[in-house]
């Protein structure tokens, strides 16, 4: 007897940008030099929760929100380090993840990026590519 299977891939789709933000600081800190240097206005939102295991208390991690009316873009800031755990296990020496949802192109991004790192207080702020962190599902929400 020959079976027929279909399989069925499924494939995340990860429709953002991710910039690995590593400093020192706190929170509040860090995103009212950011606020100061890049004229953004992040602010404080609800944390986000992230069931990093499954039927488990979720993880609570601090985040911070900005939005540029011109292009519709959406910037989040968010701890790497949460309530118990981290949010992307594989990156702990990465302190907080600046994610950029709907659209900002490449110039705006690379200046966004070299910006970062001209605050003295951000050791490093590097782009990354999503597909490659294995736990890339807790940055869904």
């Amino acid at each position: 007897m020959i079976l027929n299977r279909k399989i069925l891939k499924f494939e995340i789709d990860l429709d953002f940008v991710l910039i690995a933000v590593t400093t020192p600081l706190k929170d509040y800190r860090i995103c009212y030099l950011i606020n100061k240097y890049l004229n953004f206005n992040l602010a404080k939102t609800a944390d986000l929760a992230v069931e990093i295991l499954p039927n488990t208390e979720p993880v609570y991690f601090s985040k911070y929100t900005h939005h540029w009316e011109a292009s519709d873009t959406d910037f989040y800031f968010i701890a790497n380090k949460g309530s118990d755990g981290y949010l992307i296990p594989e990156m702990r020496k990465t302190d907080y993840f600046l994610m950029i949802k709907n659209y900002i192109d490449d110039y705006d991004l690379d200046n966004l990026v070299s910006s970062l790192n001209r605050i003295p207080e951000i050791v490093a702020a590097v782009k990354i590519d999503p597909k490659k962190i294995k736990s890339r599902e807790n940055l869904l929400f």
